[in-house]
């Protein structure tokens, strides 16, 4: 625990009312909301106060401090805030995924976006899975143009995975899974791709070394002003997590997305968002998929 910690710790005082259980005050509320926003450009309105709430408390027992208000203290007052912004972004990110989530995309890919860059002379794509959660996303692209390279030959390919949260890449970089997350892996391709362990009984996978080597995960926050992901990408895939920004983030995030997609190269957003009135160099080519002109 930091001094800073343990100085707001110390200094607490003795209440009928047992603080761990308190919420967190209107103005402290309002703190972590327009920072978490600046951070991360996600949205934390009014109606998320309870959910915000019942997160953070599983970060107060790591930092030693027993109410949420006195947690914002150190966070606000004592320069906490420098120490705990990653983790505190770790807390309030939600990382829903699956295999194979929103399956008409891969479909797109090795019908369409692959064989149509291997038309244009590209022998080696890069793929970029720009919020990759715990690899779910990655791990389908790789299985997916493994595939299409034992159909079709070539071509060869690296994907980067990134995300805000260090959590998820942690598990990301694993690659094991419990075993009713694959459940949308069909049969074939958890024989090529996918590890049983000896022991059924563990109930979890491992995703196969031969696709793990194929994916490098990096932190990433969107929010920046620039993205440093070398050179530029014929795929990204970035779903599911434009609807937490307001309008203005989205369109910032999207061109920032765009300076990083060769000519040619495909934009992949989620099937609930949209890009609709926003000035981007691209046109689209299928049900939410975009094509760098």
């Amino acid at each position: 625990m930091s001094s800073a910690a343990a100085s707001v710790r110390e200094s607490n005082h003795v209440s009928l009312r047992d603080p761990a259980i308190e919420g967190l005050s209107a103005r402290n509320f309002e703190l972590l909301s327009r920072y978490i926003y600046d951070y991360s450009g996600i949205k934390m309105p009014i109606g998320k106060k309870t959910m915000l709430e019942g997160r953070l408390r599983r970060r107060l027992r790591v930092v030693g401090i027993d109410s949420l208000d006195r947690y914002c203290d150190y966070l606000f007052k004592h320069d906490g805030i420098q120490s705990e912004a990653i983790h505190l972004i770790d807390v309030v990110t939600t990382n829903k995924t699956d295999f194979f989530r929103e399956p008409k995309h891969f479909e797109h890919l090795i019908d369409n976006a692959l064989p149509n860059l291997v038309s244009k002379g590209h022998r080696r794509l890069r793929v970029w899975s720009s919020a990759c959660s715990i690899g779910a996303e990655p791990y389908t692209l790789a299985m997916v143009i493994e595939d299409f390279i034992k159909a079709k030959g070539g071509p060869d390919y690296s994907i980067l995975a990134t995300d805000l949260s260090t959590d998820v890449l942690q598990v990301a970089r694993r690659g094991v899974f419990s075993t009713a997350m694959i459940d949308p892996v069909d049969t074939e391709r958890r024989k090529r791709y996918v590890m049983e362990p000896l022991d059924r009984n563990r109930g979890e996978v491992r995703i196969h070394p031969k696709l793990r080597s194929k994916v490098g995960f990096a932190r990433l926050n969107l929010m920046d002003s620039s993205y440093v992901v070398g050179d530029a990408m014929h795929v990204i895939f970035c779903r599911n997590v434009l609807i937490y920004f307001d309008k203005p983030t989205q369109e910032k995030v999207l061109q920032r997305l765009c300076d990083k997609l060769l000519p040619g190269g495909y934009l992949y957003v989620g099937h609930s968002e949209t890009i609709t009135g926003f000035d981007l160099p691209v046109k689209q080519v299928a049900n939410t998929v975009f094509q760098k002109v």
